[in-house]
């Protein structure tokens, strides 16, 4: 979307200033955006969560695949938040915050109803889990 914006505010540019240039901007704009499109629907598609009895694993990378394995009772607690970006398209990203930084996962571009249901599951299986230990 924002790279068919910038080709429509060059193209504009162009036709008020009878510039070339502005029309050589857009033309490029809209051929970036072209190349970067398939980019895109794989980075999206890379992104995965299951969850199970014990844990949750979420699944990221396209050149380097991660697998994290979060069990519920070790976590904290849970976030969601969404940007300006996010919020245009109703979208919300959960993170998830344990004891140890480097376990910490995230699941970003999920619908925001999506988003409420994982993190009040999340937190009742963390706190059963937890009560366990």
């Amino acid at each position: 979307m924002p790279v068919v914006l910038a080709a429509v505010g060059f193209a504009v540019a162009g036709a008020v200033s009878g510039s070339t240039v502005a029309y050589g901007l857009a033309a490029a704009a809209l051929v970036l955006g072209a190349i970067s499109w398939p980019i895109v629907g794989r980075r999206f598609g890379s992104w995965g969560y299951a969850e199970r009895e014990d844990d949750l694993l979420v699944r990221r990378g396209v050149m380097f695949a991660r697998l994290s394995v979060v069990p519920y009772g070790r976590m904290q607690f849970i976030d969601v938040t969404a940007g300006p970006l996010e919020r245009s398209f109703g979208l919300a990203t959960v993170r998830l915050h344990t004891a140890a930084a480097a376990t910490d996962a995230r699941i970003p571009g999920l619908e925001r109803e999506e988003a409420a249901r994982l993190r009040d599951s999340l937190a009742e299986l963390g706190e059963a889990q937890a009560a366990g230990l």
